[in-house]
């Protein structure tokens, strides 16, 4: 049997000794560090605007985000009723710290740099803080816009990718039997206005077209022939495409350049090329629809498959274009034009153009085109009218 040692009375003493400063260092390291370890406060994010508060003229205030005002109202954002367009004359007293720039009415939009501040309203005038307050009667306010914004738009330059939109349209049948039969059609359509925020008045816009129908039909001769008789071929190419550039000089009148190109293997046209320059009016715009006219003086030069027919013309474009959104998120374009010549009364040509667009899933859609392109002096046997109907899967761009 195994004797076992104890400690002696010294031993013991320290040996306790040792553990109670143990405990005592445990003791504090374990309440010392729930003090140290609580979480800082957050801090505020420099890149998230500061709350605003509104306040109604029947004592109800709102705190929120300030988004923009355009002429007699003011767009307020917040966490409870989401983004609201509440007229100035309901409120009392509005105050934002984010920064803004301020226009007046009749004030021309320009790239000239503007100061920028927070903003208060009270008492029917708009005051700007930023050095020394600018203060402005709220009746004279044309636009409120956040200085981001408005560094983008009004000050800055746009790379020529950006803030484009449009669509894409594609279609294609296919026969494979006694008959061999492909059809092809495509379309672009885009659209480039600055500024890109649609509560600015437009400085310029441009527009660019491009559609493509192609059809080959291969038809062998029935009842075979000895030696074999070649097989008859019909082809079908439309091509046309146009770029036009606009310029604003008010909301509703622009000055605008443009250039097209057409080939119509169904009217024995090889190309068409017509370079104009005129004046364009808008006299309906709203968020449904907007209604252009267009006149132009151009330059056209026809070339056909028979020279002969060959056209050098001075005339005028004379043009129209619709866009209207309808319920159920159908839209409707419609577009016409009539191409008079000065030098050459009996060629004139005329253009008429409208299609559905109609949504399937999110950016698709179904699209229904119809066309119809008139040449008064085509190539000799060729028919003057060229009427197409096209149906396809669109693809909005934006």
């Amino acid at each position: 049997m195994k004797s076992i040692l104890l400690p002696s009375p010294l031993s013991r003493r320290v040996l306790a000794g040792i553990l109670f400063v143990l405990c005592l260092a445990g003791g504090v390291s374990t309440l010392q560090p729930r003090a140290a370890a609580q979480t800082p406060a957050p801090t505020a994010d420099p890149a998230k605007p500061a709350p605003g508060l509104i306040i109604f003229n029947n004592g109800d205030q709102l705190t929120g985000i300030l988004v923009r005002a355009v002429g007699d109202s003011v767009v307020f954002k917040s966490d409870i009723a989401g983004e609201i367009t509440v007229p100035l004359a309901k409120v009392k007293e509005l105050r934002s710290s984010s920064k803004f720039a301020v226009l007046r009415k009749n004030e021309p939009i320009t790239r000239t740099p503007r100061p920028v501040g927070s903003i208060q309203i009270e008492d029917g005038k708009l005051t700007l803080l930023n050095g020394t307050p600018e203060t402005i009667p709220v009746k004279e306010l044309a636009f409120i816009i956040d200085s981001p914004t408005y560094t983008q738009e009004l000050e800055g330059h746009r790379s020529f990718l950006e803030g484009w939109n449009g669509a894409i349209t594609a279609g294609a049948s296919l026969v494979r039997s006694t008959q061999i039969g492909s059809s092809f059609t495509a379309g672009i359509t885009a659209i480039r206005t600055i500024p890109t925020v649609s509560f600015l008045p437009r400085r310029n816009r441009t527009i660019f077209n491009l559609t493509e129908s192609y059809g080959k039909l291969t038809q062998p001769v029935i009842p075979p022939t000895t030696p074999p008789t070649e097989d008859s071929v019909a082809k079908t190419n439309i091509f046309h495409t146009d770029v036009e550039q606009d310029q604003y000089f008010t909301p509703r009148f622009f000055a605008l350049g443009t250039v097209s190109f057409d080939h119509n293997y169904s009217q024995g046209l090889d190309l068409q090329q017509v370079y104009g320059g005129g004046l364009g009016w808008t006299p309906i715009e709203t968020p449904k629809q907007q209604l252009d006219f267009t006149a132009t003086i151009h330059y056209e030069k026809q070339a056909f498959q028979l020279a002969a027919s060959n056209q050098n013309l001075i005339g005028a474009t004379i043009g129209q274009t619709y866009l209207r959104n309808l319920p159920a998120k159908l839209v409707l374009n419609e577009s016409a034009s009539f191409l008079p010549a000065f030098n050459n009364p009996d060629a004139y040509s005329a253009n008429f153009a409208a299609g559905l667009a109609l949504p399937v899933f999110h950016r698709l859609s179904i699209s229904f085109t119809t066309t119809d392109s008139y040449l008064n002096n085509p190539s000799f046997g060729y028919k003057k009218n060229s009427y197409q109907f096209v149906t396809g899967v669109t693809y909005t761009l934006h």
